[in-house]
């Protein structure tokens, strides 16, 4: 993990108090279970609003700027996360689900479309359609998985299954890219004729629909919960979609006596879907390295430092696991407090960040003595190299 460390102490304000009383742990740190359905039970706050990042994405309404979003969406995690992670992981199997469902349809009316017209051009986009569950069946079972409690062998749980399934889909993403290239290549070596134009026509606009249908809801599920995987695995259902536009592009150019267009529009669909997923690729292995989005550590520093009783923010660290993030938080606070006195501004710390960060699903929050005497409360472990 990141160490990032706050170089100037958060202004501090008087915070409302929520209530909640002093647990009972005699730890010199506050590490209590705020159990994901608990926090979804009790606080009753609604994180869509609550976090005060309305990030305008209507600004810009150039040409090239709506053509982007189109086919590359927006990486950063937006604001609206739902409250509770474990809501957010059904919400993810739910979709995924669904949306297999829906593809499995739509390569069904293909198959229809195939026994029609015996088109062997029509039963590998058919077959492709189906090999769609190759990704979505995997991330199924890592939204499963991360449900699952954490364990002794696995203290941390299971969430990381989903960032290993993102890494899968990248791979399948990028081989798909890389077929494409080779079969643009093999028919511009050697032009093909099409045959049942109209029947091919229409499996093309069915692809089109279906598969479209499908990675908008990835799309926008995956950003609204924060899975970077789920994004990805509509960026892989989207190259369906560019494949059924070529196919379609490439109908009406050999109709009109340019066989040639077939393989020109096969090497743009390849380098579309290379540039597509380039910013999803890049997020999923920054979390599987710990990194998380700018702006984050500050965001959690400013809501640990305006805690009342907090008097500096020494160290906050932040990383993801599948779609939700661990911090970790170490404020110093007055000397004179008792220890239970210590763990109640810790716990409200803990409280505050949990309700007003992103897509948190825990808080490990340590309490140092605020000195400046010149005496080091670290003097024993300074040597290892540990954190304040």
């Amino acid at each position: 993990m990141s160490d990032e460390r706050s170089t100037t102490p958060p202004a501090r304000h008087d915070h409302h108090d929520h209530g909640e009383d002093s647990h009972s742990d005699t730890h010199g740190h506050d590490h209590h279970d705020h159990g994901e359905d608990s926090h979804s039970d009790t606080h009753g706050h609604d994180h869509e609003d609550d976090h005060g990042h309305d990030h305008d994405h209507d600004q810009d309404h150039g040409f090239w700027s709506s053509i982007k979003h189109f086919f590359a969406p927006h990486s950063h995690d937006v604001s609206d996360s739902i409250d509770s992670a474990l809501e957010d992981s059904q919400l993810g199997e739910r979709i995924t689900k669904q949306t297999l469902a829906i593809k499995v349809a739509g390569a069904a009316i293909q198959l229809a479309i195939v026994a029609i017209s015996g088109s062997l051009a029509l039963m590998a986009d058919m077959i492709h359609s189906f090999a769609d569950a190759s990704t979505t069946i995997p991330l199924w079972i890592a939204f499963v998985m991360g449900r699952r409690k954490a364990t002794s062998r696995f203290p941390y749980g299971y969430r990381r299954a989903e960032d290993l399934v993102g890494i899968f889909i990248i791979l399948v993403i990028i081989s798909t890219a890389g077929m494409v290239i080779w079969e643009s290549y093999q028919r511009l070596l050697e032009p093909q004729e099409i045959l049942h134009v109209p029947w091919i026509s229409a499996a093309a606009v069915v692809g089109i629909v279906v598969n479209e249908w499908v990675a908008r809801l990835r799309i926008r599920v995956g950003r609204k919960i924060g899975s970077s995987a789920l994004i990805a695995d509509g960026l892989h259902a989207r190259t369906d979609t560019l494949s059924s536009g070529a196919v379609l592009i490439a109908v009406a150019g050999i109709a009109l006596g340019y066989p040639i267009v077939d393989s020109i529009v096969g090497f743009l669909v390849a380098a579309i879907i290379l540039w597509m997923m380039k910013d999803t690729a890049l997020q999923i292995f920054r979390r599987l390295m710990d990194g998380v989005e700018p702006g984050t550590i500050d965001q959690i520093g400013t809501i640990s430092g305006e805690v009342d009783g907090v008097e500096n923010v020494d160290v906050v660290r932040a990383r993801w696991a599948g779609h939700r993030k661990m911090v970790e938080v170490i404020v110093s606070v007055n000397p004179s407090h008792s220890v239970a006195e210590g763990h109640d501004i810790a716990e409200h710390v803990r409280h505050q960040v949990l309700h007003q960060a992103d897509h948190v699903y825990d808080v490990l929050v340590h309490v140092n003595p605020a000195v400046g005497d010149g005496h080091d409360p670290h003097e024993l472990t300074r040597h290892h190299g540990v954190a304040d």
